[in-house]
């Protein structure tokens, strides 16, 4: 399952919670970025994200009006170990949805999906 995060969530996670302003300018930037949030946040420490193997990161970027605007948001896809049951992978799954959705911008036009 995956979800949608905008690139300025992900920043505003890490400046609250590091006190550091980061640029993602790609992918690795910000598998680095949302790795440092997930690991230094009590909230994913519990025993469903024992579970969690990896989260891949790739780029989406949704245009507005043209070619030229755009916004760049990240697809994150969470990679389980294979015991994990289906109701502990939708709490993993919300409660990181939720933690960076506490990160949206008002005129965000990019969705969650899973």
């Amino acid at each position: 399952m995956k979800i949608r995060v905008e690139r300025d969530q992900i920043v505003q996670a890490i400046r609250r919670m590091e006190g550091i302003e980061v640029v993602l300018e790609n992918e690795h930037d910000a598998k680095e970025a949302v790795d440092l949030a997930l690991g230094g946040n009590e909230l994913f420490s519990g025993a469903a994200f024992q579970k969690l193997k990896n989260v891949e990161v790739s780029e989406v970027r949704e245009y507005r009006t043209s070619a030229v605007e755009y916004e760049v948001g990240y697809l994150l896809e969470f990679i389980f170990e294979e015991d994990i049951q289906p109701q502990e992978k939708a709490a993993v799954i919300k409660t990181v949805q939720e933690f960076f959705g506490t990160f949206r911008h008002p005129s965000s036009s990019l969705d969650p999906v899973s």
